[in-house]
């Protein structure tokens, strides 16, 4: 038993259950920094975590009716296929110094988005309101197809993007929903999405399942106690720290 990891995924499953974000932005750097993997190894570890993490939120969510599948279907349509070819590309040019570089570049840049998307949350619903006056309705659903595309991209090199930035590009799209729904529909689309990207890294080698086991044990328990410690700390203190944690994790991948 790797007490190390254990304790590792319960301290995130804490932090996700907290805030509902911070799982694939915070695991993969704490894998590469404190773990030793290699970027890609780590990004593939963590894309089966998140499919294993995010599975029974989905089912909870579809049991309450807080997921618009129409919405989910439409950055799947997107997100898949762009997945499948990030994936296929690898395979066919292999994971060399190029795409190694590629890969943290991505890594450190989608952590600073996320720092961005979480930190000003509050504003996104606001900007959403101002873009859907101006958005004709027919346009949503390619748009929405093309936020799927870059979320599936952005997931396979990085295995961040299907959590804060997902929901924050449908709160953007759809900024009426409910933010149940939001939730719910952004951790339905993440499900397939981190799935399919998660076989791909599992085809290249890309995974280290002893110890993706021992963070799965921690993260069980981690994940409950967080939901219990959201009703009492202040929503921004927690915002502000999850901010800070992912700018320090993206600067230390960066360099």
């Amino acid at each position: 038993m790797d007490w190390i990891a254990v304790l590792s995924g319960f301290g995130i499953g804490a932090i996700v259950g907290m805030t509902g974000v911070g799982g694939g932005s915070l695991m993969t750097p704490l894998l590469i920094s404190v773990f030793r993997l290699q970027p890609a190894i780590a990004i593939g570890t963590d894309l089966w975590f998140a499919t294993i993490t995010k599975t029974s939120g989905a089912v909870a969510h579809h049991r309450h009716r807080q997921v618009d599948w129409r919405i989910t279907s439409l950055l799947l349509a997107g997100s898949l296929p762009a997945s499948l070819a990030t994936i296929a590309l690898m395979h066919a040019t292999g994971v060399n110094a190029g795409w190694s570089r590629a890969i943290t570049t991505t890594l450190a840049v989608a952590l600073f988005v996320t720092a961005l998307t979480v930190i000003y949350r509050p504003a996104w619903n606001a900007l959403g309101l101002r873009l859907e006056r101006r958005m004709p309705p027919q346009i949503k659903p390619a748009l929405t197809a093309l936020c799927g595309t870059l979320l599936g991209v952005l997931v396979s090199l990085s295995s961040i993007g299907a959590g804060a930035i997902g929901a924050t590009l449908i709160l953007l799209l759809y900024p009426r929903l409910d933010t149940r729904v939001i939730v719910g529909t952004d951790i339905s689309h993440a499900v397939p999405l981190t799935l399919v990207a998660g076989i791909g890294h599992a085809t290249l080698g890309h995974v280290d399942w002893a110890l993706l086991a021992m963070l799965l044990v921690g993260s069980l328990p981690g994940i409950w106690l967080g939901a219990q410690l959201t009703r009492r700390l202040p929503e921004g203190l927690v915002r502000i720290l999850l901010c800070v944690s992912l700018v320090a994790a993206g600067t230390k991948v960066l360099l």
